[in-house]
């Protein structure tokens, strides 16, 4: 039982440690924990009603972006291309800190089963014992 409780404080010692994370790595944290919330999802749509409402509506015989809206089409392509790798380049690091969390959980299984098989022995070894001593 203590390994366990060692290696347990060892996990939580080492999730508490300084973040090392590079600039960059930050940064594609930040921007796919945005890009994935409502927050970007609600703004982002506002933002292109905004511009069809104004191309529309506003700037009726003088659009800037005419309908079929090229322009707009063209910056939400820009975003998508920007946003794809950074989202996938967070997710890899979070598969490398899923992966090294079960790393550790397999050490910690490991080591349970470990004493419990101690234990079991030492069961076995008084159930022995205790039935020697009826015999005699």
């Amino acid at each position: 039982m203590n390994l366990e409780k060692e290696l347990a404080k060892k996990i939580i010692s080492e999730e508490e440690e300084i973040d090392n994370r590079t600039f960059g790595e930050r940064v594609a944290d930040k921007v796919a924990d945005f890009g994935g919330s409502w927050t970007f999802i609600i703004s982002f749509l506002i933002f292109i009603v905004i511009w069809i409402g104004v191309n529309v509506f506003i700037y009726v015989n003088k659009e800037f972006d005419p309908y079929p809206f090229i322009l707009l089409n063209l910056i939400l392509s820009c975003v998508a291309s920007l946003q794809a790798p950074i989202i996938m380049m967070s997710q890899n690091r979070q598969e490398d800190k899923d992966r090294e969390r079960a790393k550790k959980d397999f050490e910690i299984n490991l080591k349970s089963e470990m004493e419990i098989c101690e234990i079991n022995r030492k069961l076995d070894m008084l159930i022995k014992h205790y039935k020697l001593e009826e015999k005699k």
